[in-house]
């Protein structure tokens, strides 16, 4: 026993370091780390039927109580039996694969021993095979890949060669020669193969940790650099937001060329081949074409596979993936190296990674976008509105000045075609001069007032300065109108005023009346959501804050100071800074 144990300790050694070189090859790493289908089944089962026929051929020969040490690679006299660590591989595939893995290893070693002979043949035979089994069921119930599971493992290990040991002393024969060959046997053979599993557990074990790090540090990479691209994404798939999309994964991945598309032409290629790989212009190569066919990724490994109009292109393999919006492609993503070999299975899977993310992102600029056009479509609408009664009455009024005073009535013409003419211009941009605005009011009390005379009166202080400062259209008519229409009920003349001034870098533009003024409650839900009363509904203050903060956000104010029969007070304060952002923005609600 003394002897043996140092002798099986050295054999087992041999299985060590064939798994520690099976767990280098990627390959075998993707195999413990994923869920197994039959393919990789069928692996398994021959991995782990394999290392049983290695323990069979570096077994330990046992004669009588004679331990000979030199190694076996033959057949076994009736009167021989051998000591290995075939157990120890077969419980090792069925713990990790299944009933499958550990009945196909099993079968595999347990057969290949039963071939050796020897008066242990038949059940060393069937304690692999029962092994397998059994493990295989344990496997499937206890999950190996657990962390600290190998301490589990290595008593089931432990188990199984007990059950070999007992299985010897029932089925081989003569008896006597059994019980001493496992009195000879069974703790070094114990030994070995709980010491042997334990190894084996900690090289998985050390597999699964390996991949665990190398999946965060890809999700932390792929989510910087979809972190890094966002702002562009946002824009859509155009040629200036795909060229810095294109700079930014060059730089942070092992590509040496990098190439974006939509569905009909190059947007940006940045790194090698730029010479004939160029933005706007139809796209160099058929594989491409494929991936938008099919909306599948597309590897290529040589530059046939690339299939590059150009013979001395210098891109030797690349990877394309499809940019989808909707399960629909709608353009491709493409990362080009030299060498043959140039993409790893990290960098693969990395980018992967990013092409769902960027898909993911492109899905969500196509929603901002549409959600954007949708609300522009209607406040457009809100905009184009004008009250039937207005118009009417205004015909009417000037239709009874013809008759009396035609100068008046030509002017008042004049005025309702400005007021016309600025609903359209407002229909058609986000935002115009402050002095356009002005305009649109002044239109509008000429028509009122001519219905109107003396109800009420209109002041303008208005800095030169800000006259030509942009602001949504529709933000004072609107004020002016509800003024007019529900400020002045019981009032024998009202009075609005109207100023406009820069201070530090707000403009602040104010609208007051002496009308009879609201509750509270009223003021607060004014510019927040829209009302049912008799006096209206609240949709254009709502109207007007709303694009206030679409365009402005948090940088702008909209105030409202009223109270019971003391008139009304609203602020609008736009941030001068903002200004040409303001214009940006509204051009992009087009352009999109």
């Amino acid at each position: 026993m003394a002897q043996l144990l140092p002798v099986m300790l050295e054999r087992a050694g041999i299985l060590i370091i064939v798994a520690f070189l099976l767990s280098r090859l990627k390959s075998f790493r993707r195999i413990i780390d994923h869920e197994h289908v039959m393919r990789e089944k069928v692996i398994l089962i021959t991995v782990f039927g394999v290392f049983g026929i290695i323990s069979n051929y570096t077994g330990i020969e046992i004669h009588h109580r004679s331990i000979l040490e030199e190694w076996h690679i033959g057949g076994l006299s009736g009167s021989s039996a051998i000591a290995n660590t075939r157990i120890m591989g077969v419980a090792i595939g069925g713990l990790l694969g299944g009933p499958i893995v550990g009945l196909g290893a099993g079968l595999i070693a347990g057969l290949h021993r039963l071939s050796f002979g020897g008066y242990t043949g038949i059940a060393c035979g069937i304690s692999t095979i029962i092994a397998g089994i059994v493990t295989g069921l344990l496997g499937k119930r206890f999950n190996i890949r657990e962390k600290n599971a190998y301490m589990r493992a290595v008593i089931i290990g432990v188990l199984m060669e007990c059950v070999q040991m007992a299985i010897i002393l029932l089925i081989a024969r003569p008896f006597e020669s059994a019980l001493e060959l496992v009195k000879i046997i069974a703790f070094p053979m114990i030994t070995v193969n709980g010491f042997g599993t334990f190894i084996f557990m900690l090289i998985i074990q050390t597999i699964l940790l390996e991949e665990d790090r190398t999946r965060t540090l890809q999700t932390h990479r792929a989510l910087y650099i979809a972190q890094l691209t966002l702002p562009f994404f946002r824009q859509g798939l155009n040629k200036e937001s795909c060229e810095q999309v294109a700079e930014i994964i060059l730089k942070h991945t092992g590509a040496d060329a990098v190439s974006i598309t939509n569905r009909h032409q190059v947007l940006s290629h940045v790194g090698l081949a730029s010479d004939h790989h160029i933005p706007l212009k139809s796209m160099a190569t058929k594989l491409t074409k494929k991936v938008l066919e099919q909306g599948n990724i597309q590897k290529a490994t040589t530059k046939d596979e690339i299939q590059c109009y150009r013979e001395d292109c210098p891109l030797s393999s690349a990877i394309v993936l499809p940019l989808k919006a909707h399960n629909h492609a709608i353009g491709t993503l493409k990362l080009y190296f030299k060498s043959t070999n140039g993409l790893s299975m990290v960098d693969e899977e990395l980018v992967e990674g990013l092409g769902r993310l960027f898909s993911s992102q492109l899905e969500f600029a196509e929603a901002e976008r549409q959600r954007k056009l949708l609300k522009d479509a209607e406040i457009k609408a809100l905009q184009a509105q004008v009250h039937p009664h207005f118009l009417f009455n205004a015909i009417n009024t000037i239709s009874c000045l013809i008759r009396t005073d035609a100068d008046q009535a030509r002017k008042l013409l004049l005025q309702l075609s400005k007021f016309f003419r600025s609903n359209l211009q407002g229909a058609r941009q986000m935002l115009i001069p402050l002095e356009k605005e002005l305009e649109h009011v002044h239109a509008y009390l000429s028509l009122e007032q001519a219905r109107f005379p003396d109800k009420y009166e209109v002041s303008m202080d208005i800095e030169e300065s800000v006259k030509n400062v942009l602001i949504p259209p529709f933000t004072l008519q609107p004020l002016v109108e509800n003024a007019v229409h529900h400020a002045f009920k019981k009032m024998k003349k009202g009075v609005i005023s109207i100023h406009a001034c820069q201070e530090n870098d707000k403009i602040n533009i104010t609208t007051m009346d002496n009308g009879i003024g609201m509750t509270e409650d009223q003021r607060k839900k004014l510019g927040t959501q829209t009302v049912q009363s008799s006096e209206g509904t609240g949709t254009a203050l709502w109207n007007i804050k709303k694009r206030i903060d679409e365009i402005y956000g948090q940088q702008a104010d909209f105030k409202i100071d009223s109270k019971p029969f003391s008139g009304t007070t609203i602020t609008i304060s736009l941030p001068v800074n903002e200004q040409k952002w303001g214009e940006e923005y509204a051009k992009s609600l087009y352009s999109g």
